[in-house]
Order: structure tokens, then C-alpha cells, then sequence
């Protein structure tokens, strides 16, 4: 029987999966289904005993490349996504195959027995290139920000920001001084350039500078309100799932 862990945030997605899985290999086992980059890494962390994940590549709150980043995971994984070809790129030599969503039972069935042909030295060259990939990440982090305004290009240094936030499919940075500027960019792919110890994925709206934080207030249903020091166009809020991460990151950077 082959066991199988989902990441995946799309009900109708997990829904169709399973479907799809009883039909190609009906004695599955789907041990678990995760919905955020926050819940895979503290899911992965405890160790886990499953033969292969199907994650898809964009989730709630980021990008799935974070789990890597925080989660050891030996596991081969098969990710699932609705992104264009040309986004899959750096995955592809870090996965045992993806899926282009909508895909269909044939597809599933070749990434299977793709994965059934592996041996076990592939496993860890692929464990290995995740590991690197991750590396080169972190190092490579983005240190300042070229910003079209109005005529000129301003020149913005991750350090001095304090918050990213988007609202209407428009994104800007607000730095420590108050200073206001359009970003022609996504949160999600701020996300994956931006040092994983300097900022933090809030929620869908922000990305906040740990620079900026000032204090934290218990929300109702155990979530958390994120006051920086400085205004936000709205209040932060940390949903209950992504305050174990929150507070890991925040112990974490304070204790440098």
C-alpha cells in the first residue's frame, strides 16, 4: 500500500486527487492533507512515514519552496500546480515529476510509475538538490530594490523596509521612515527573494520586516494582531494556524 501525504489548499483539488488516486491505485492511503506552508512544516518536523507528497507549488500563505526551507524532507515529491511551464523550472530537477493542473488519471499514473523507477541513489541526488537549491536561496537573498517612481528609479535596501502590502492586485513597500512606493512585483515572489530571517509572510496581505515589529496582541480564536511601528492601511492579523511559525521566527531572529 502506498502511502501518501497532500499539500494542497484547494478543496475541489484534494477532492479530485483522492479520486483520481483511488482509481489509479485503489489501495492508497492518504495519511494526511496539509493546507499551508505552516501546517507541512511543523507536520514534516515530527518525522513522517509516507512514500511520496503531492504538493502543489502555490499555497494560502506562500510559496511551498518555504517548506524546504524550514523542513527536512526525504520524501520524494510530485508537485501539482496550475503555474505555466516556465515557472516549474527550478523544480524540476528537485522533484520526481509535476503535474500541470488540470491533469488527468494518465498523468498521475506516468508520475507514479516514474516514481516506482527510482532507485535509490536518484532519491538522494534529488534530496541533495533540494538541499542545494535551498542554500543558493537563502544566500542569494535580495539586498535592495530598484523602484520605478513616477520618473526616476529609487533605490530601496531590504533593510530599510518595514512592511509590504497588497490590496487590488497592487503591491507596494512602505519603508521604516513612512515612505510609500508602487512594487511591480508579487507578494509571493518577494516572498521567495526576500532573507526568510529578515521578513515574514503575514497573511495574503503582508509582508512584514521583523525591523518593524513592535508588539503582539492575543486576537480572538486564537489568533494573533501584529502592531508595527509605524501605520498599516490595515490591522495585521496571524491566523491560529501560522502563529507556531510566527513565533519560531520571531525567537529565532531575536535571539541573533
Amino acid at each position: 500500500m502506498r502511502r501518501v501525504v497532500i499539500v494542497e489548499d484547494e478543496t475541489a483539488a484534494v477532492v479530485n486527487l483522492r479520486s483520481m488516486l483511488s482509481v489509479v491505485e485503489p489501495n492508497v492511503n492518504v495519511v494526511e492533507v496539509l493546507e499551508s506552508v505552516a501546517e507541512a512544516v511543523e507536520y514534516f518536523a515530527g518525522g513522517v512515514d509516507a512514500d511520496v507528497v503531492f504538493m502543489d507549488i502555490h499555497l494560502a500563505d506562500g510559496e511551498s519552496f518555504r517548506i524546504f526551507q524550514s523542513a527536512d524532507i526525504h520524501i520524494p515529491i510530485i508537485f501539482t500546480t496550475a503555474y505555466d511551464e516556465y515557472a516549474l523550472q527550478a523544480f524540476k530537477v528537485n522533484s520526481v515529476d509535476y503535474l500541470l493542473k488540470p491533469f488527468k488519471e494518465e498523468d498521475l499514473r506516468r508520475a507514479l510509475e516514474k516514481l516506482d523507477r527510482l532507485t535509490s541513489s536518484e532519491r538522494a541526488s534529488q534530496q541533495q538538490s533540494r538541499e542545494k537549491m535551498v542554500r543558493e536561496v537563502q544566500g542569494d537573498a535580495m539586498q535592495t530594490m530598484l523602484l520605478r517612481y513616477k520618473d526616476k528609479l529609487i533605490p530601496v535596501a531590504a533593510d530599510e523596509v518595514a512592511f509590504f502590502y497588497t490590496s487590488e492586485e497592487r503591491v507596494t513597500v512602505t519603508t521604516l521612515k513612512g515612505d510609500c512606493y508602487p512594487v511591480d512585483k508579487t507578494l509571493e515572489s518577494l516572498g521567495q527573494q526576500l532573507s526568510s530571517e529578515k521578513f515574514f509572510r503575514a497573511n495574503r496581505q503582508f509582508i512584514v520586516s521583523r525591523r518593524a515589529v513592535k508588539d503582539i496582541a492575543v486576537w480572538f480564536g486564537s489568533r494573533l494582531a501584529l502592531n508595527l511601528s509605524l501605520e498599516t492601511p490595515e490591522r495585521i492579523i496571524i491566523s491560529k494556524a501560522r502563529v507556531p511559525e510566527f513565533k519560531s521566527w520571531l525567537q529565532s531572529v531575536h535571539a541573533e
